[in-house]
């Protein structure tokens, strides 16, 4: 089952030369997991899916298993745009040990609604572990309708989890209505967590959790125990960074940020490229002003 209320969109650490750090992965996989995450989903986009070869992928998978998979949710980022090579990949993410699997809607392709039910059901009939959808029209040119969802989930009972970033309120309370109980909503951004609570989410896929994890439970729990103005209070506090961390396209911006924390992770692999002076000089004000340790 996915579950819990803080999933951070783990980062995929690299070493200098650009090759996969499986150690420094386990490594943050064991601090996310003390730090406030109640689960993990790797190779993502924050985990640079795209640049990451299926053996990397499954190494990833199998290492941060071992490390902490009897402690936490371990879900697998196996959706790509290609239907066939989804199937055929979540069958083999599953095969690891992973708890559950996600998969975007699908890029480039531009697919109707009558073809992200087809793609989608298709993945879900892959394996028997529990799918989250992800949608995130900025990324893929294409938006996965309320009612898209709600039927898709009608038919498939494994999918469990929706990641909404389709940026809008109003859409996500529609996707919150219309959905059954079973299937929980995500926010897929940090800076709308506060609000999507409000029409019905129950939790956050999270970047920022890898440096602020426990206050973004904290902001959770006030809210869910009616401290509006405690929970009000923390968002406000964490959205500078929320902002910040997506100044250049992620994880760049919260790989850096690691760094700057004592944890480093390495560089993104291109297309991604490091953050100029100025981005770096105003992510570490950011970071001090949340009373973050900078060794530098």
């Amino acid at each position: 089952m996915i579950s819990g209320r803080v999933l951070t969109a783990m980062v995929t650490p690299f070493k200098a030369d650009l090759s996969l750090d499986l150690k420094t992965a386990a490594l943050l996989a064991e601090r996310l997991v003390a730090s406030g995450s109640d689960g993990l989903v790797l190779a993502g986009t924050t985990g640079e899916s795209p640049t990451l070869t299926e053996a990397e992928k499954l190494s990833l998978f199998s290492a941060v298993l071992e490390r902490v998979g009897d402690r936490t949710v371990v879900i697998a980022n196996s959706g790509t745009n290609d239907t066939a090579h989804s199937a055929a990949f979540s069958r083999q993410a599953a095969a690891t040990g992973v708890h559950g699997l996600m998969a975007v809607v699908p890029y480039y392709n531009r697919p109707s609604q009558a073809g992200m039910l087809a793609h989608f059901e298709t993945i879900a009939a892959a394996t028997d572990l529990p799918l989250m959808v992800y949608n995130v029209p900025s990324r893929t040119a294409s938006n996965l309708l309320p009612e898209t969802a709600a039927e898709l989930a009608d038919r498939c009972e494994q999918i469990t989890a929706v990641k909404d970033a389709a940026g809008g309120v109003a859409q996500t309370a529609e996707l919150c209505r219309l959905l059954p109980k079973r299937v929980a909503v995500y926010s897929g951004d940090d800076g709308l967590t506060l609000p999507l609570l409000a029409v019905g989410a129950v939790g956050v896929v999270s970047v920022a959790s890898h440096l602020v994890g426990e206050r973004i439970q904290e902001m959770i729990a006030d809210f869910l125990a009616q401290r509006t103005e405690e929970a009000m209070s923390l968002h406000r506090q964490l959205l500078p960074l929320f902002r910040e961390l997506f100044v250049a396209p992620s994880p760049s911006p919260v790989k850096a940020a690691l760094g700057m924390v004592g944890f480093p992770v390495g560089e993104g692999r291109l297309p991604l490229v490091p953050l100029s002076e100025r981005e770096r000089d105003e992510l570490r004000r950011r970071l001090k002003e949340l009373g973050l340790s900078d060794p530098a």
